[in-house]
């Protein structure tokens, strides 16, 4: 007879066989636009019930989706990039990759109430892998040296805000990309002003992007 013991590897196993399997579901459903709970249950093959156990709300999916995103498709490029000759080339071949995925995934914005909060918290993790790349351009004379790790966030938010929209053509998102980290260009730059404390909050800039999706 199988002991507790011997039971409970399986049932980490299964249970992470299930958050994976919606996971990906719900990567799926929400690229489609809108999308509901049950959809997402009936894609990855479990019962509402499994669902609501591994993600008690829309929010828990969006985060989980948000990370595999991060672990699966920019990641792997900025570890890239890490050795790119060119870092600022690479950053913005990152950034490129960022709005098409924005594009493509747009659901994630609708589905979560309070996308922002979930939103930031995925922004900052992909700008603190993304800060050694930054330095790396600094030192190599690529990127003005006053931008700052916390300016990352908000230059990427600013690029969804005008490039991220529905119908913008993977064209023009890279012509104006070529156009925004031109003006990360140390030549001739004019020093960046102070950013006020009370004037940077992210969570207020990201929710500004999902208000008007």
């Amino acid at each position: 007879m199988a002991t507790t013991k011997d039971r409970a590897p399986k049932r980490r196993v299964d249970a992470r066989s299930s958050v994976e399997r919606i996971t990906a579901a719900g990567r799926i459903v929400l690229g489609t636009g809108e999308a509901s709970l049950e959809q997402i249950a009936a894609e990855a093959g479990v019962g509402i019930a499994t669902l609501y156990r591994h993600f008690p709300n829309r929010e828990a999916i969006v985060r989980a989706v948000l990370d595999d995103i991060l672990e699966t498709d920019l990641f792997p490029l900025i570890d890239d990039a890490a050795e790119a000759p060119h870092p600022r080339q690479a950053l913005q071949s990152i950034a490129t990759h960022l709005l098409d995925l924005v594009v493509q995934e747009q659901g994630l914005v609708t589905f979560a109430s309070n996308f922002a909060d979930v939103a930031v918290n995925a922004l900052q993790r992909l700008s603190d892998s993304l800060h050694p790349v930054l330095l790396r351009a600094q030192q190599q004379g690529e990127i003005r040296p006053d931008l700052t790790a916390e300016d990352i966030p908000r230059f990427l938010v600013m690029a969804v805000v005008g490039l991220g929209l529905p119908g913008t053509a993977p064209s023009l998102r890279a012509r104006f990309i070529a156009l925004l980290f031109d003006s990360l260009n140390p030549a001739n730059a004019t020093p960046l002003p102070p950013l006020l404390p009370e004037e940077g909050d992210l969570h207020i800039a990201v929710g500004n992007v999902a208000a008007h999706t």
